[in-house]
C-alpha cells in the first residue's frame, strides 16, 4: 500500500514537470508536499516532510530540489542519508563550498575573490571526499581535466599566474564535475619536491597572499584563523620562554619594555618557532607589480637548506634576537593554557617544512572543532547555542574525526536542523 502511494505522489510530481512552461522547482515543492499531506506522510520511509526535505536541500546547496530528488530525500531511510543526497548537486560544490573557501584564500576573508588552486583543492577535496585533515599536508592541487580544457580552451596550469582559474571562472565550469576538476600533485606541475608540499599552504592562491612580502608569519597567523577558528589575541600565552623570538620584534616598544614582556611575547613566543617551518619559502612577482594589493603574475619559490631573506628584516631592531638557521618548528603550545586546542598525543609536536607543521595543525582537536562549528554556522544560520546544540555539535566533531568527511558534516547540521 505504501509503495503504491509514493507511485502515485511521483505521478503526481512529474505532471507538474512536463506541464506548459514548466513549473518552476518551487511549485513542484509545493504540489508534492500537497500530494504527501493528502496520502499522509506516514508513507514515506524517512519520515521526511515535504517541507523537511526541501528545508535540508536548500541548506547545503542553496537551491531548491526537483520534484524527483525531493522525492529521493523522502523516500531515503533517515535524514542523514537524505541530507547527502543535497551534496550531489553542483550548487553545493560551485556555491556553498567554494564560498566557504574563497574567504581562506586572502587576507580581506572576503568570498569575491576569482577562484584560484586553493578554492579549486576545497572544493575538490569535499567532492571526492579525501579526509580533510591532509588539507594542510598532502601533495595536492586540483586542476582542470582534459573534458573542460578542450571544451572551453583552458590553459594549463601555470605555478606563474592565475590564468587557468580565471578563465574557468569565466567560463563557469562545473566545479562538482570529476571530468572539469581533477586532482594532480604540486610536485609535478610546480617544481617544488613532494616533502616541501603542504596541502593549500603551498598553493599558489595560499603563497600569494601570505608568503608575499613581509616576514611568512602571515601564512601562520592566517592558517589559525582559518583552519584552528584562533586568532592570536585569543590564544596568547605570556608564559612561554621568548628565547626563539626574531630579531626584528623590539624588546622596547615605544620606549617601554613592559609591553613586550605583557603582550608582544604573548603572540610571538609561540608563534615565531612554529613560523620558521615557512623559513625556506617566498612568493616572487615583477618589479612592475610593486605596490600591487593583488598578483595576476609571480609564483611560489622554495629554496631548499637556504633561509629566505625576509627572516633577517630589520635585524637591527632587537641584534640579540633570535637567528633562523633553517625550517625546524617546535610547538611550545602543546604545554600551557594553549593544551586546550588539543594536541594529538601520537604527533612528536616538532620537525622541520611546513608539511610536518600542516600535520601537527590538522590533527589538532581545534581544527576538527573548527570546522565542525563553521559548516553548523553556515547550515543552521546560527552559532551553537541551546544544550542540544553543543551536545549536536560534539557528537559531529567524534564523528568527522572519524573519516573527516566534510560532506557528512553538512548533512548532520542540516538533517539536525530540519525543524519539525
Amino acid at each position: 500500500m505504501k509503495n503504491g502511494m509514493e507511485s502515485r505522489i511521483r505521478r503526481i510530481a512529474r505532471r507538474a514537470v512536463g506541464a506548459p512552461q514548466a513549473a518552476t522547482l518551487a511549485l513542484r515543492a509545493a504540489i508534492y508536499a500537497g500530494a504527501v499531506t493528502l496520502f499522509g506522510a506516514h508513507a514515506l520511509a524517512a519520515g521526511l516532510t515535504a517541507d523537511q526535505a526541501t528545508r535540508i536541500y536548500n541548506r547545503i546547496a542553496g537551491v531548491p530540489p526537483s520534484a524527483a530528488v525531493l522525492a529521493q530525500m523522502m523516500a531515503a531511510t533517515d535524514p542523514v542519508t537524505a541530507a547527502l543526497i543535497a551534496t550531489n548537486d553542483p550548487a553545493f560544490y560551485n556555491g556553498t563550498i567554494r564560498n566557504l573557501a574563497a574567504p581562506w584564500t586572502n587576507r580581506d576573508q572576503s568570498v569575491f575573490v576569482p577562484l584560484n588552486d586553493y578554492t579549486a583543492t576545497v572544493v575538490g577535496v569535499v567532492r571526492d571526499n579525501i579526509p580533510f585533515n591532509t588539507l594542510l599536508s598532502a601533495d595536492l592541487v586540483y586542476i582542470a581535466g582534459a573534458s573542460a580544457t578542450s571544451a572551453y580552451s583552458l590553459p594549463a596550469y601555470s605555478p606563474a599566474n592565475n590564468d587557468l582559474y580565471q578563465e574557468m571562472d569565466d567560463n563557469n565550469v562545473d566545479l562538482s564535475s570529476p571530468a572539469n576538476l581533477v586532482s594532480s600533485t604540486q610536485s609535478a606541475i610546480t617544481g617544488i619536491p613532494t616533502a616541501a608540499t603542504a596541502g593549500v599552504m603551498t598553493t599558489r592562491g595560499a603563497a600569494s597572499a601570505f608568503f608575499v612580502n613581509g616576514t611568512n608569519r602571515a601564512m601562520f597567523r592566517f592558517t589559525m584563523m582559518n583552519h584552528l577558528c584562533d586568532d592570536l589575541p585569543t590564544i596568547m600565552d605570556t608564559t612561554r620562554p621568548p628565547d626563539r623570538i626574531r630579531q626584528d620584534v623590539t624588546r622596547s616598544p615605544g620606549g617601554v619594555s613592559t609591553l613586550f614582556l605583557t603582550n608582544c611575547v604573548g603572540c610571538h613566543s609561540g608563534m615565531d618557532p612554529m613560523a620558521q617551518a615557512f623559513a625556506y619559502y617566498n612568493f616572487t612577482y615583477p618589479a612592475s607589480e610593486i605596490g600591487a594589493t593583488a598578483w595576476p603574475v609571480g609564483q611560489i619559490v622554495y629554496t631548499a637548506g637556504q633561509v629566505q631573506p625576509k627572516y633577517s628584516i630589520n635585524n637591527t631592531n632587537f641584534p640579540q634576537g633570535f637567528v633562523t638557521p633553517d625550517d625546524s618548528w617546535n610547538n611550545r603550545w602543546r604545554t600551557g593554557p594553549n593544551q586546550v586546542l588539543g594536541w594529538s598525543a601520537a604527533l612528536p609536536g616538532s620537525g622541520s617544512g611546513a608539511k610536518s607543521l600542516g600535520t601537527e595543525l590538522e590533527n589538532s582537536q581545534a581544527f576538527a572543532s573548527c570546522q565542525v562549528t563553521r559548516v553548523f554556522k553556515d547550515v543552521c544560520y546560527r552559532a551553537p547555542s541551546s544544550a542540544g546544540d553543543v551536545a549536536q555539535v560534539t557528537s559531529m566533531i567524534t564523528s568527522f574525526q572519524n573519516g573527516y568527511s566534510l560532506r557528512q558534516v553538512f548533512a548532520q547540521s542540516a538533517a539536525y536542523c530540519m525543524g519539525n
